[in-house]
């Protein structure tokens, strides 16, 4: 049961660490890159960039992160684990609103974007644009900052339980 709760909260840690650089990288470098292309290659590029990651790595990560967490959380119920479980439970409302803001708020814009169609045919591409970037980037922001924040709580989890561990094998 040590050696579970001990991997458990290691691969939280892990697909949350991966699911904050993500964002992060959205944020301080590709949608900045984006940012200063023209309209066409912008809107063409985003929509490649929300096929292309649909995949099956993404996925592992994406939904690992809840359901890892999820899992370290139960098997840290005990008693010995209290000091733990707090900062758990709080990686897990983070990555909850994280995911919140991802599919209530990025992916209908990710939506909208693709329902505009093929760049060679649409008539307004700033328009199109316009209604996409400042808000997809304002959201990606925001769910960076939350998984962030998650990992951060997980990593303290993971640190607390270590401490604990060596207590209790000592």
């Amino acid at each position: 049961m040590q050696w579970s709760r001990g991997a458990s909260l290691v691969a939280a840690t892990l697909t949350m660490g991966l699911m904050a650089g993500l964002f992060y990288a959205y944020a301080c470098s590709v949608m900045l890159g984006l940012g200063r292309a023209g309209d066409r290659t912008f809107v063409d590029g985003m929509q490649r960039i929300n096929v292309a990651i649909l995949n099956g790595w993404f996925f592992l990560s994406f939904f690992g992160a809840l359901l890892l967490t999820a899992l370290a959380g139960v098997l840290h119920l005990g008693a010995d684990w209290r000091s733990v479980l707090p900062w758990i439970v709080a990686a897990f409302v983070l990555y909850v609103v994280t995911l919140v803001i991802t599919m209530g708020l990025n992916v209908p814009l990710n939506n909208a974007l693709t329902a505009a169609g093929d760049p060679d045919r649409i008539a307004d591409l700033a328009a199109v644009r316009e209604r996409f970037e400042a808000p997809w980037v304002r959201w990606n922001l925001a769910r960076a900052l939350t998984c962030t924040a998650a990992f951060g709580c997980l990593a303290w989890a993971l640190l607390l339980h270590g401490r604990i561990a060596a207590t209790v094998a000592a």
